[in-house]
């Protein structure tokens, strides 16, 4: 059985699957605790999200994201932890919008079905696929005055390096493209490659992007 990504809960630094995540951060107690402490801002309908990049399953999300948000908040967020390049066209599907434009970036999450599956797509050329699920649901005071708060994410996927097997930080986007081969290196080996007619070797970042269409990054959360 291959080995499942673990990522750690942001509000204990436990570390655990993807699911067992999703069961944790019901019941974490240092996440009650922060949501106890609340007393400043309006109660709202609060949802936590379930992100998965559709093809390669060691990159998720856990997000909550408040009710009166759009899908246009969620999309701007997705971009700019994994997607973004060069502000591609992106849309959020149902399994009963694919023969139109997709769901009204407009749209507030609390117009969402419960049992909602979206995909959303970035890119119609060379797509990146995310499914988003709902997972739970609660009424209460946001943990933050920005749409989105992170409550988890995968750890970045281990790499070793093609030439001595040691951890890598870099691959290099002309084995990728010319070759078809994902090499990656560590420093020592990055610098020793001998493929430049791309550029340099890029560095290794969080996100399923990373590859397609030149994309390097950051992979880090917007707030």
């Amino acid at each position: 059985m291959a080995k499942q990504s673990r990522g750690k809960c942001a509000f204990c630094d436990k570390e655990m699957t993807n699911g067992g995540l999703t069961k944790h951060l019901k019941v974490c107690p240092q996440r009650k605790e922060l949501i106890e402490k609340l007393k400043k801002g309006k109660s709202q309908s609060l949802y936590h999200l379930k992100i998965q990049n559709a093809y390669i399953k060691d990159f998720w999300l856990h997000l909550e994201i408040k009710g009166s948000a759009t899908l246009k908040d969620l999309d701007q967020y997705l971009r700019s932890i994994w997607l973004e390049c060069c502000g591609h066209m992106s849309a959020f599907m149902t399994p009963n919008s694919w023969d139109e434009d997709g769901l009204p970036m407009t749209l507030k999450i609390d117009r969402l079905d419960p049992d909602v599956k979206l995909t959303h797509i970035y890119d119609f050329g060379t797509e990146t696929e995310t499914l988003v699920t709902i997972a739970d649901v609660r009424k209460g005071i946001p943990l933050t005055k920005h749409p989105i708060y992170l409550m988890a994410r995968n750890d970045i996927p281990e790499t070793l390096c093609t030439e001595c097997g040691k951890p890598s930080k870099w691959y290099c986007e002309e084995c990728l493209v010319e070759e078809e081969k994902w090499n990656t290196f560590c420093d020592k080996h990055a610098k020793t490659h001998p493929h430049d007619n791309y550029g340099e070797p890029i560095e290794l970042v969080n996100s399923p992007r990373l590859g397609v269409c030149g994309y390097s990054g950051p992979a880090e959360p917007p707030y």
